[in-house]
């Protein structure tokens, strides 16, 4: 793969972030915005944020299995996504000789993690979902969910609420 690094004119990316391809992709939709210190990381896979997304300040967002954002995406800040984990499962060589797992993140449209989030390797936020402050997310997240906790789990629904009056 070519390095490559894609930013929409419209898009507001705050000098202080950094956004690197490391030998992969980056691609930046429009009237999107990274705000100062994020941190936008391909290490030699791609990561493709839709339009009218919101990166906050101290976000870190990889890109070694792939990372694919919707629009309408607000990412609070301190938010860490890592399509990508280190394998451990022989206890007699060291882990960082045993290679990665590289399954990718997948984010749907309007969906809403909370400040200090972590979504983990192999994940999918469906459409309308929204990550409470602090979860870690393990697992894929239907629409309109909400998910909170370590680990992240199911806590409501959005609109499961509402008066039909």
């Amino acid at each position: 793969m070519s390095e490559s690094v894609t930013i929409d004119p419209t898009a507001r990316i705050d000098e202080r972030a950094v956004i690197d391809a490391g030998g992969g992709s980056v691609k930046i939709g429009r009237k999107t915005t990274i705000a100062s210190f994020a941190m936008i990381l391909a290490h030699g896979g791609s990561i493709e944020i839709g339009d009218f997304c919101s990166v906050n300040p101290f976000c870190v967002l990889y890109g070694h299995g792939g990372l694919k954002i919707g629009n309408y995406v607000r990412i609070a800040t301190h938010t860490v996504i890592i399509p990508a984990n280190h394998v451990f499962d022989d206890p007699d060589t060291p882990i960082t000789s045993q290679g990665l797992t590289k399954l990718g993140v997948t984010i749907e449209d309007d969906v809403w993690i909370g400040a200090g989030a972590r979504i983990l390797d192999g994940v999918t936020i469906g459409k309308g979902a929204v990550i409470g402050a602090g979860a870690v997310v393990t697992t894929s997240v239907p629409e309109r969910a909400i998910f909170a906790g370590v680990p992240a789990r199911k806590i409501g629904e959005r609109g499961a609420n509402r008066s039909t009056t």
